[in-house]
């Protein structure tokens, strides 16, 4: 199905130049000369993206911008005197998607009405959910390295005490051992006489621990290592 373009512009020759290119382009095209015509054919139909002049009688772009705010309005791309740098910023700040200068060079003006409605499609993407994980009385997010309180402020985190915390989330319900620790989260060899784990992981529980002498989240499996388990 094409996407419906609607040139709202008061000059009929301008008009008329950039629907017949935007036709050759496979564009469903409707021209208005001015804000009154334009509100009738969005009231008809689904409209995809608006190429808006700013300097109309009347009505003006601007005045007509503003009127379009909300989440499933057209896209807008201004048109705009080459000359009318106050008009474009004053626009974009509104809400514009994109501008244009006049004279429009037919090509960019392609160029830009598909950059424009790629975001469509962007948009439209499902996203990914966040990676969260319940650790006690606090919450990490990895996605934005942090680990949160029951109030949502953030508890400080060494680098290393990060890397811990995610390769447990990642390794939940499985019992891990120092070597195991060592590789996952501080890349080096094993050394049996290293404490610094059991440190770090004594640090951490005071952090997510309801009674981190009583630690119920991460749990020493003794003499083998130790396991997330946030059940």
């Amino acid at each position: 199905m094409s996407d419906h373009i609607i040139i709202c512009d008061d000059e009929a020759e301008i008009r008329e130049m950039l629907a017949e290119y935007l036709v050759k382009r496979g564009f469903e095209v409707q021209m208005a000369g001015n804000a009154v015509e334009l509100r009738t054919l969005l009231e008809a139909n689904k409209t995809d993206l608006i190429l808006l002049d700013i300097n109309m009688p009347g009505e003006d772009g601007l005045s007509v911008l503003r009127s379009l705010q909300g989440p499933d309005r057209p896209f807008v791309i201004m048109l705009t005197a080459v000359g009318d740098v106050v008009d474009r910023i004053v626009g974009l700040e509104m809400g514009a998607d994109d501008y244009l200068g006049k004279p429009v060079d037919l090509r960019e003006l392609a160029s830009r009405i598909k950059a424009v409605l790629r975001r469509r499609e962007v948009a439209a993407a499902p996203q990914p959910p966040r990676e969260r994980f319940r650790f006690g009385k606090t919450l990490l997010d990895l996605d934005a390295a942090k680990l949160l309180d029951e109030d949502g402020a953030e508890l400080p985190l060494t680098s290393m005490e990060f890397n811990l915390l995610k390769l447990f989330a990642r390794n939940k319900g499985r019992v891990l051992n120092r070597d195991q620790i060592l590789e996952g989260a501080h890349d080096r060899s094993w050394d049996p006489f290293d404490r610094s784990i059991d440190i770090r992981i004594s640090r951490i529980r005071k952090k997510i621990e309801v009674n981190p002498q009583n630690p119920e989240v991460i749990r020493t499996v003794r003499g083998v290592g130790y396991i997330y388990d946030p059940d």
